[in-house]
Order: C-alpha cells, then structure tokens, then sequence
C-alpha cells in the first residue's frame, strides 16, 4: 500500500509539473493584447524585457511610441502588473498596474511625478469588438505629487488625483469620476510686462484650487453625460461645464481613430487636414445634441476685473459697470433675438449689481440632431437660440 501510494504521489507531483507551463502567464501575449486595444489610440507600447513570476508580470524599459513619430518614443521604464489572471474570451485582467516614478526634464523644464498605479486594468481578448467587454478599462487610477520646475523655479504642483470607473448594470455602460486636489501655480515669472501688472494687480501671482469630473457613458446608445467638469480656486471662483448628448457609439469612436491616423499617417498635410474635415462632418451627422450648460460662481474676481479694467479707462469700477450694462442691450439687439436679449440684459445686471453666478444653460424640449443646429446656425443664425433653448440666468 505504501509503494502503491508513493507512486502514486510521484505521478501526481509529475502531472503537476507537467501541467504547470500550460497555465503558466505569457507575458509576451498580454503586451500583444494591450497593443492590440491600444493601437487605436495612435500609439503601441514596447519594452526590452518581460519577467513572470507567478501572477506578477513585470516589464522592462516600457516605452510608448506614436503611430505618427515612432522615433520619438516615451520613455517610462519598469512597469508591475500584479494579480494578472486570464479571462473568458482570450483577455486578461490586473488588480494593480505600478509605474515608475517620472523625473523628466530638458534645458529649462523639469517634471516630476510618483505613486502613479492604477486598479481592476482590463485588456479584451477581442478589440474589434462591440461591447464594454471589448475595450480597454479601469476601476482605479492616481497619482500621488506632481511638480512642474521652469528654469529651476517651481510653477506647478498637484498634491493628488484619482479616478474611478465603474460598470453600470447588464453592463450598459460605466459611471466615471475623478478629482485633482491641491493644484497651485506660480504666475510671478512671467515676463510679459502688461501681463505681469494684471495679474499682480488681479491678486492672481499665485493659484490655489482643484478640479473635478463626473459623468457617464452608456455603449448601445452612446449617450454622454458630463455631468460636471469643474475648475475652483480660491479668490478667483468656480468654473463647472457639463453637457449631454448621444450617438456615441463604439463605431463612432473607432472610425474617428480611423481617421485620426489616416490624417496622421498622410505626408500631405493639407490633403490630410481636409480628408479629416471631411470625415469628421460626415461621422457628426450621428450625434445629437440634449443639452448643456456653463456656470460661474464668483469668489471676488469679478469686482477686481471690474476695478483694474476701469483704472485702465479713468473710471472706478462701479462706472464701468454702469457702463456695461447700457452696451449689452446694444451689442444683443444686433443677433436679432429679442427673447435672448432680455434674459442676457436681466442677468448680466443682476450680476454686475451683486456678482454671485451667472449661468448659460441650453436644454431643447428634444434632442436636436447636431447637422439641424449646423443647418440653422448657416441659414438663419438669430434661430439657434431657440433651437437649442438657451437660458441666461444670473444669482440663482
């Protein structure tokens, strides 16, 4: 029994080894798959060497190189992939992605960032595909500081960012966010000499703030909705963007790349700038328009606009402001949209009378297919307006 047992444990440790290589990782193949589903994006990613231990992939002198200037690649170094397992259809997934410090610079600028990693990476099996499942995404990605030196002298920094990605259910699209913290910029060392009065004079030498995203893509529809895309800094104000539309599609993404590197891949320029035109007016008959908006919520900059431009004209600033609001009637009476010019007038008074928001929504009662505002804009553009339903609001 016990000879029969042994052999048996010796046949079982020889199947094991013998098994193992057909599970084992191919490195070679992952950064094959990556390429595959990168390659759209006008670029490939190469490395010298490619290192397997267990679930861990490690590459060596990663570099990224442009479709459209190859000899000139991105030099990144030695990038962990960790928790890498296969997938169902061909792709792989990767709890971690670690990349390398950066500390790059040239004569005068001088870049450096850390802990940049990224989470839940997913390379398709099958990037021609259609779904969600056949691009390439991410659960998790940051950094941690980034400096930008000019001349030795520090202009910008960013304490942190994040981002987040996550798949919406049936797999219909995703919700994404992401937020950069701690942004500050240095404008002392500019040397123009009437930029550097304003922006002393406008309390702008240095800059403190952060901004934000948070929106949604939905695949069959292609619906996008950036629900808000903001830039806030103190003693200046907050600036949030966000518009929605659809027909966004995979196809539509695939065939801008299409033309992106055809345009790129074309020596003559000007053949390749109006072959992208082309293309581009084409593919833009797809899409339409829901809505949109533009909002400003002033933190003191308003008024100190007002005083520097008024110091400049030998007025104060509550003239200038006078002032203005008797020309905007005037400059809006010459687009011919009555209804427009009273919402422009109203707000821009409420708001130079107390400066707290001004806001310029667009929300049409239906979607408008973006070649009927094209086709208004060309033909009777006093229409727009109300094609779109613009809105110009102030204080609320």
């Amino acid at each position: 029994m016990i000879h029969r047992n042994f052999r048996l444990m010796l046949a079982s440790v020889a199947l094991i080894g013998l098994s193992s290589p057909a599970f084992a990782l191919d490195g070679a193949d992952l950064v094959a798959k990556l390429n595959a589903a990168y390659a759209a994006n006008g670029a490939t990613i190469a490395y010298d060497n490619v290192a397997v231990d267990g679930s861990t992939v490690t590459l060596s002198g990663v570099s990224v190189k442009p479709t459209a200037n190859p000899g000139n690649p991105l030099k990144i170094g030695e990038v962990t992939l960790e928790g890498v397992e296969e997938t169902d259809g061909g792709g792989y997934y990767v709890e971690t992605v670690t990349l390398p410090d950066v500390d790059a610079k040239d004569a005068e600028v001088e870049v450096k960032a850390s802990g940049i990693t990224m989470g839940g990476l997913t390379i398709p099996g099958n990037p021609a595909g259609n779904t969600i499942n056949d691009i390439i995404l991410y659960e998790t990605a940051g950094s941690g500081p980034i400096t930008v030196s000019l001349k030795g002298k520090q202009v910008f920094s960013m304490e942190s960012s994040e981002a987040n990605l996550t798949k919406q259910e049936s797999d219909a699209g995703f919700d994404f966010d992401a937020s950069f913290s701690g942004i500050k910029a240095d404008l002392s060392g500019i040397e123009d000499a009437k930029a550097k009065d304003a922006i002393a004079k406008l309390g702008l030498t240095t800059l403190d703030g952060e901004m934000t995203m948070k929106g949604s893509w939905e695949i069959a529809s292609g619906n996008v909705s950036l629900e808000e895309y903001a830039f806030d800094f103190a003693n200046v104000g907050r600036l949030a963007l966000g518009f929605d539309f659809s027909g966004y599609t995979l196809d539509f993404v695939k065939a801008v790349q299409e033309a992106t590197n055809s345009a790129a891949a074309n020596p003559n320029k000007e053949e390749a700038n109006q072959a992208m035109g082309m293309a581009m007016m084409g593919l833009m008959q797809q899409l339409t328009f829901n809505s949109a908006s533009i909002r400003f919520d002033d933190a003191t900059i308003t008024k100190k606009v007002l005083d520097y431009i008024g110091a400049q004209q030998g007025v104060s600033g509550d003239q200038l402001a006078q002032s203005l609001k008797g020309m905007v009637p005037l400059m809006m009476a010459q687009l011919n949209v009555p209804e427009l010019q009273n919402q422009v007038s109203t707000a821009v008074n409420s708001y130079l009378d107390a400066p707290k928001s001004l806001t310029i929504s667009a929300e049409p009662a239906k979607p408008v297919p973006f070649p009927m505002i094209v086709g208004a804009a060309m033909g009777a553009p006093n229409t727009v307006p109300s094609v779109l339903g613009v809105k110009v609001t102030a204080n609320d």
